[in-house]
């Protein structure tokens, strides 16, 4: 034989089995995720398994590099038996490896409402119990772990329906001529679809955020793209360029970076202040942040925070700007939002920043950081330590396991009443942050209280009760503390969670964070139902303890800044959005892709082609923030 064209077809047959797992994967992915993704029909589906092929062909060349190669190189012992075994164990190598990544989506979307970036790791980098977790979530997700095997056995097993022999070559130069002309080929085919299309110069490679191009609602991005594709397409973005779009004067006309608010003395001597971070707890499970919301048939699973936001100042229309426990510290405590290139987990996560942190200090606060879990774990200490709290008490610090969940840290109520001792001994005015733990998945509360709080409909509902019920009995030992009634105490969350209704299973909704600020016998108390943000948390807090410099935050204070107009921005797989209190606008980076009216939280109906001034100048803002976002935070400051 003088020519190749069985090692070809081989080859271009093989591929097309990886195309069709890639094609499962996506539809797997939306059965388990079509709540969030929100499918219509099998034509919808349809139409997004097309668009993604271009998505497929980037992931598909790059896992499969070494095999394509090895399969095209121009040597005639291609065809030797054992040289064939080497590229079938490559082929089934990579390829289980990167599918792999795509079922471990299905599982993880929901959490991280993001498809897989090559941070996921992150989540468990700094565990000392990655073992127990590892065989947690293999029982938890044994199915999709079947599913998983189930598609490799067949795709090895169809791998080999088209065999390729062992050849005599009856002309040398014609084989060669073959071999050249047909490796070339493969590999322009190869590049071509690597880049997204074209071989065209103007033209870039495809990146994530061309998922939203042909797309009729930005959710459906994430069923576009796959997740072997946003990992590839993120390994090694934690460092970024500047740009130079905007002047100095542009940025502080519109975003006023740099805030100075008077000194009050409302509270005739500097508060404390006590910063709960509720792990996971969305604002859907309180009944106190949903009164004004017309949703059928809720049900609150806050009984004590509800009775407290009684005697509260309440945010029912705020806003995270995280999505993983491990930026819910900077988005809330430094009002740094997480994109696609997290702050916390760059290259720059080490460089001071101001924060709370750093304006208590400056005030001569004591400041303390509490944590159940292990010392270290997601990274949190270490991050307190750029932050600059003076202590840290995690699980090593409270020193009695018996109160250890078996998988993340120490149940809240035991830490709680552990943190309350320790505040006991501190010198006030003190700033103390508390992360809590038990609210989130594996969804366990401590066998002792089983039964006593409403499972509801999701898991996360009993957690909720308990972490309430924990709050509760933090609360009522610590009001007999001399430091309660000049503590100012304010409730956030990281991030949401499982949702149940409708209305927050919307886009935008993802993202709907509690904030209440409690203050014993204070004017502190009503309903503020202005938008705001993770980003107004910091300014909020210098202000209520009277720092008298000014101080760099895009945030505003939620108690006397009334100038400032409030905005929300935050990240999705397929781009930005930024909203206010007239529209919501989905941006690119570069420009607006979409205009949303503010109660179409699901971006249904895209009004960009209305375009008004209040539009121009909401993009416009959007583009001003990114620029001064990743040239201030994320850049060398060499």
């Amino acid at each position: 034989m003088n020519f190749r064209f069985q090692e070809f077809i081989a080859l271009f047959y093989r591929i097309f089995l990886v195309y069709i797992c890639y094609t499962i994967c996506r539809i797997l992915f939306v059965y388990f995720n079509n709540d969030i993704t929100q499918i219509e029909s099998f034509s919808e589906l349809a139409d997004l398994c097309y668009l993604g092929i271009r998505f497929d062909n980037v992931a598909i060349v790059y896992s499969n590099l070494i095999f394509i190669l090895m399969s095209i190189a121009p040597w005639k012992g291609t065809t030797f038996a054992a040289y064939q075994k080497i590229v079938f164990l490559v082929f089934l190598s990579c390829n289980t490896f990167f599918l792999s990544l795509n079922f471990i989506d299905m599982a993880y979307y929901r959490f991280n409402n993001n498809r897989l970036m090559s941070n996921f790791l992150e989540v468990i980098e700094f565990e000392t119990n990655k073992l127990v977790l590892f065989f947690h979530f293999i029982e938890v997700y044994f199915y999709l772990i079947v599913f998983f095997f189930t598609m490799i056995f067949i795709l090895g097993w169809a791998y080999k329906k088209v065999k390729i022999y062992p050849i005599i070559i009856d002309n040398y130069f014609r084989y060669s001529l073959s071999s050249v002309i047909l490796f070339f080929g493969t590999i322009a085919l190869f590049v071509l679809a690597a880049r997204g299309g074209d071989f065209k110069k103007s033209t870039r490679p495809i990146t994530i955020i061309d998922a939203m191009n042909d797309v009729k609602t930005p959710q459906h991005s994430d069923v576009v793209l796959n997740s072997t594709f946003t990992v590839i397409k993120t390994l090694g973005m934690n460092k970024v360029k500047k740009t130079d779009r905007f002047s100095e004067e542009e940025i502080n006309a519109v975003l006023n970076p740099v805030k100075h608010y008077s000194e009050n003395n409302r509270f005739g001597k500097k508060p404390n202040v006590i910063i709960f971070i509720l792990e996971s707890m969305a604002r859907e499970y309180w009944g106190s942040m949903n009164a004004s919301y017309d949703i059928p048939g809720f049900k609150s699973y806050t009984p004590f925070l509800d009775s407290l936001a009684q005697h509260s100042l309440i945010f029912p229309n705020h806003f995270a700007t995280s999505r993983k426990t491990i930026h819910g510290m900077p988005s809330i405590l430094a009002g740094i939002p997480s994109f696609e290139t997290s702050y916390s987990s760059s290259m720059y996560s080490r460089q001071k920043v101001e924060s709370v942190v750093s304006v208590a200090k400056a005030l001569d606060y004591d400041t303390s950081f509490f944590h159940g879990a292990a010392n270290g774990s997601m990274g949190l200490s270490g991050f307190a330590n750029t932050l600059g709290y003076e202590e840290y008490y995690g699980r090593t610090e409270f020193n009695n396991d018996n109160e250890f969940d078996g998988f993340w840290g120490i149940w809240d109520e035991p830490f709680f009443l552990f943190t309350k001792s320790v505040l006991d001994k501190k010198k006030t005015p003190f700033l103390s942050t508390i992360f809590t733990i038990t609210s989130h998945e594996p969804y366990i509360i401590p066998k002792k209280y089983e039964g006593m709080f409403d499972k509801g409909d999701l898991k996360m509902h009993q957690c909720v009760g308990y972490t309430d019920f924990a709050l509760k009995k933090f609360f009522e030992s610590s009001k007999k503390s001399d430091w309660f009634d000049d503590t100012i105490f304010i409730f956030t969350a990281d991030h949401g969670n499982q949702t149940y209704y409708p209305f927050y299973k919307k886009m935008v909704n993802r993202f709907a964070n509690p904030l209440m600020i409690y203050k014993p016998n204070s004017n502190l108390v009503g309903v503020d139902k202005r938008l705001a943000s993770h980003m107004d948390i910091f300014p909020t807090v210098a202000d209520l303890i009277d720092y008298p410099k000014p101080f760099r935050s895009w945030g505003r204070s939620l108690i006397s800044d009334n100038t400032a107009e409030p905005f929300v921005v935050n990240y999705f797989s397929g781009g930005y959005y930024i909203m206010d209190e007239n529209y919501i606008c989905v941006h690119n980076g570069f420009e607006a892709i979409g205009f949303y009216e503010l109660n179409d939280k699901n971006f249904e109906d895209n009004i960009i082609d209305q375009k008004n001034q209040l539009m121009v100048d909401l993009e416009k803002k959007c583009s001003l923030f990114l620029e001064n976002y990743f040239n201030t935070l994320m850049t060398s400051k060499n």
